[in-house]
């Protein structure tokens, strides 16, 4: 059985995009990427919704993203992704399954294969209903050391407490704090 985990950025007071999708907080540097590079490694499919999916599909191919980052930028191109989307008429990014319906019956298929972790970067949407289906095993969260004080929170429509556990934590020397966790269930 597969371990889902849900990965993403986010502010100190909760979003994990600021107004107009703006990313450009986001604390991004060498130690940053070595834990980007080891967490790729022990991952085996990425998932996104439509927005996310567009997002990555945009920057990771570009000429920029292969010369200022060729380890992340070799294995964001190259893994299997799948985007779940009703309203995409085709993902043309490298080894991209386009999912229209069932993401749910998908996921839990993806689950029950044997092989590395599955990785849902991004895609708050998508996140915040597979958490109301319990279908994430772990919530990896990087705290930026900014305050927005505007933007879109992580989860959003959730009806129901989730209990977590804490795993493990990991401050970097930019003042983001990793925080892993699983839920108690």
């Amino acid at each position: 059985m597969r371990n889902i985990y849900l990965f993403n950025m986010i502010t100190l007071d909760g979003f994990f995009e600021g107004p107009n999708r703006d990313l450009s907080w986001h604390n991004v540097d060498k130690e940053f990427n070595d834990f980007a590079i080891e967490q790729l490694n022990s991952t085996d499919l990425l998932i996104f919704g439509r927005v996310t999916y567009e997002l990555m599909a945009s920057y990771w191919p570009t000429k920029q993203a292969v010369t200022n980052d060729p380890i992340v930028a070799g294995k964001m191109n190259n893994l299997p992704k799948i985007v779940f989307s009703h309203t995409m008429k085709k993902a043309a990014w490298n080894n991209t399954k386009l999912v229209k319906a069932n993401a749910l019956e998908e996921m839990v298929r993806l689950k029950q294969q044997s092989g590395k972790d599955v990785a849902i970067f991004g895609s708050s949407i998508l996140a915040s209903y597979f958490t109301q289906h319990n279908l994430i095993d772990e919530y990896r969260v990087i705290v930026n050391p900014v305050i927005l004080g505007n933007g879109r929170p992580l989860f959003s429509g959730i009806d129901q407490k989730l209990d977590l556990k804490l795993l493990r934590t990991q401050t970097f020397k930019s003042g983001n704090v990793l925080l892993i966790y699983k839920p108690t269930r």
